[in-house]
This record gives C-alpha cells, structure tokens and sequence, in this order.
C-alpha cells in the first residue's frame, strides 16, 4: 500500500460516487483525502474557488514562492466551466456549495463539500491515469502537497468563520 492514497475519508466517503469517477478510462489510481472543517460548507466551497490563483499548498514549492492569499477574493466564486485552477487544472463541473472538479493531464480531481454537524467535511479524490506501483513517487508527492492545501484551507475557513464580519478582498 502506498502511503498517503487513503488519508482522513470516512468508509462513507471512500464508497461516495464523485464527479470525477466519470472522468478517465482505463487503468486509473484512486486516492481519497478528508479533513472535518469548523465552518460552513457554504464558506469552505468558497475557499476552494480560491484555487482558481493559488494552490494553497506548499507555496515555495508550488506556487513558485508567492504566498497563496490569505483573504478571500468574493469574484472568485463566479465559475465558468473552462476557469483554470492553479496553472495546471481545467474546471469541468460543479455545483455551488458542493464540488469543484477538475481535469488536467493524465489526472481529475474533485472537490466536495458536505454539512457534517455544525461544520463541514472537505472531501478530495483525485483518479490518476495508470497504475499505481508506477505511479509511487507521484502519488506520495501529491498526498503531501494536498494533505497541506487542505489542512490550510480547513485554517483559512475557520478562522474566517469566528471573525467579527469583515468585507472580503474583491481586487
């Protein structure tokens, strides 16, 4: 087993049926992440449409040393199928307060945001094309770079969620 494939997801939402399984044929590799979230999903599909300019991740090593913004930028919720995401991703679907799915080479991504409690639960699964025993270092890799966007964007959410009120960045 390779690490980092399963990390965070419940049985409940390693079984759930994603936009992104649709998308790849073949021999593809399944990795699911998840982290619980303090603050409403409605906020944290926000944060994720944040991803359009930054990849929230290890900025100097993903985002060519520029830190990912750490005020939301309320335009950014405006999707259009076709917007990139973070350079390399193109969005192919989404529902608001839900998912965000996204395409690149040889990868789709999704993802979902669901009530759980007072909070939310943030769900990513991303299909790459091939097998996984080839695909080892690029999986380890990616379970890195995405266990911290997402724990960063679980931050970002839930400090903006017991902030007194404050007007987003809109330029």
């Amino acid at each position: 087993m390779i690490p980092g494939r399963v990390w965070g997801a419940t049985s409940a939402e390693l079984s759930a049926e994603l936009p992104c399984d649709a998308e790849l044929s073949g021999t593809v590799t399944v990795c699911d992440r998840a982290v619980g979230v303090d603050a409403p999903h409605g906020l944290v599909f926000a944060w994720l449409c944040q991803l359009r300019v930054a990849p929230y991740s290890y900025d100097l090593l993903d985002n060519f040393g520029r830190t990912s913004p750490r005020r939301r930028d309320r335009r950014l919720t405006e999707l259009a199928i076709g917007q990139r995401f973070m350079g390399a991703f193109t969005l192919i679907g989404f529902a608001p307060a839900e998912h965000i799915t996204l395409r690149g080479a040889g990868v789709a991504v999704t993802y979902a945001t669901r009530p759980d409690g007072d909070g939310c639960r943030l769900h990513a699964r991303v299909r790459f094309r091939g097998p996984a025993w080839l695909l080892a270092p690029v999986l380890i890799g990616d379970f890195v770079m995405m266990r911290k966007q997402l724990l960063t964007l679980r931050e970002l959410a839930e400090r903006e969620a017991v902030a007194p009120p404050a007007r987003p960045m809109s330029g």
